[in-house]
């Protein structure tokens, strides 16, 4: 038998074959279902999100909804799963950056925070408190380890759910203690394999935005967080004429169309929001795109380059990384120079490097 493995399991149909595949291949395994305080949303998207904080209020009820899961998952594989109440760090951690970020007039991205400190943070803490040399999740992502010891990140097979973006702040110390299953498998793959095995998954549906909030509904979500305020302001045009007004900067992000609601003889975006002064600028598609960015606080995978190197610069979840030339500025901090301009450079998201497959590092977009 290999040395004992965990795996974060959601209850989801990734992290059940990621399971199935490491029992398959001859390691213990034990199964680590980890609790935000936000799990009512995957048993019922109508429901509030309920804290399982020990001292909170009505617990019991929530602890019995989230073992549910757990058993399930359980029954399943014929694994043991624990539970670990992470609702204190990760409200501490995801949702207060999240809430600040949007406060700060930029635009968060929750996974790039939750991976590092959350995943590979807490749970994988709690892992090797129960003896687990790694933690295994069911992200599409590929792991290799060279003849120095040293960890590199590649893209997982399937182009279309290649989740290494979202991995791309984690350091060395914490690749050396993760394990990516799936990264060689197709998503079709998955499913059939699930299929075949009579693998089922808890959730109701595959997540597909934050899990914390349901419905996109982000401003809703943020009003109900303590100390934030929304503050009307008016909207302006890139020569600064005064179109209208805004209900709060936090229902915006670069790149938006919807919600302006300025008529005009074609689509605005918005391009720039101004926290100082409390305005909207928007434009037309042209004036979105830009050829250079500052990125800051990188976490570099590879040994951080001391001189321009050639990257593909990947802006979001969704953008196709595009050929680019990084230039570092001090040892956490570069610009990138594309080679043709890109659209909604949004400060506050992330930006990662790559060459070829491979993810240099990434930090967070600065302009």
């Amino acid at each position: 038998m290999k040395p004992l493995t965990a795996i974060a399991v959601s209850g989801g149909i990734d992290s059940l074959v990621a399971a199935f595949l490491l029992k398959n291949q001859g390691h213990e395994v034990i199964g680590i279902h980890f609790l935000t305080g936000y799990e009512a949303l995957d048993l019922d998207p109508n429901k509030k999100p309920v804290s399982v904080n020990p001292d909170t209020p009505g617990v019991s009820t929530v602890r019995e909804e989230a073992r549910r899961p757990a058993d399930y998952i359980s029954n399943q594989l014929g694994i043991r799963v624990e539970l670990l109440d992470c609702s204190i760090e990760f409200n501490k951690t995801v949702v207060d950056y999240f809430t600040q970020t949007y406060q700060a007039g930029r635009t968060p991205n929750p996974c790039l925070v939750c991976n590092p400190r959350i995943k590979f943070g807490t749970v994988l803490s709690f892992a090797r408190k129960l003896g687990a040399l790694r933690l295994a999740t069911g992200h599409y992502a590929r792991l290799n380890r060279n003849d120095q010891g040293r960890f590199h990140l590649f893209r997982g097979i399937d182009r279309k759910k290649d989740q290494s973006y979202f991995l791309a702040m984690m350091t060395q110390s914490k690749l050396a203690g993760a394990c990516f299953p799936l990264g060689d498998m197709t998503k079709s793959e998955v499913k059939d394999l699930a299929r075949e095995k009579g693998l089922h998954s808890f959730k109701r549906a595959e997540s597909q935005d934050i899990c914390f909030i349901r419905g996109n509904r982000y401003g809703d979500f943020l009003s109900m967080q303590s100390g934030f305020e929304p503050e009307p302001g008016i909207i302006e045009d890139v020569n600064g004429d005064i179109l209208g007004e805004h209900q709060g900067l936090h229902l915006f992000t670069i790149g938006q169309r919807r919600g302006i609601n300025c008529p005009a003889a074609e689509p605005y975006y918005v391009v720039r929001i101004d926290k100082t002064k409390n305005r909207l600028v928007v434009g037309f598609k042209k004036d979105l795109l830009s050829s250079e960015c500052r990125i800051v606080n990188i976490n570099w995978i590879i040994q951080e380059p001391d001189s321009p190197i050639e990257v593909r610069t990947r802006v979001r979840y969704r953008h196709i990384a595009a050929p680019s030339i990084l230039v570092p500025v001090g040892a956490d901090t570069a610009v990138v120079r594309f080679k043709t301009p890109q659209s909604a450079l949004t400060p506050g998201q992330g930006a990662v490097f790559y060459r070829d497959d491979e993810v240099l590092g990434g930090g967070w977009i600065d302009i």
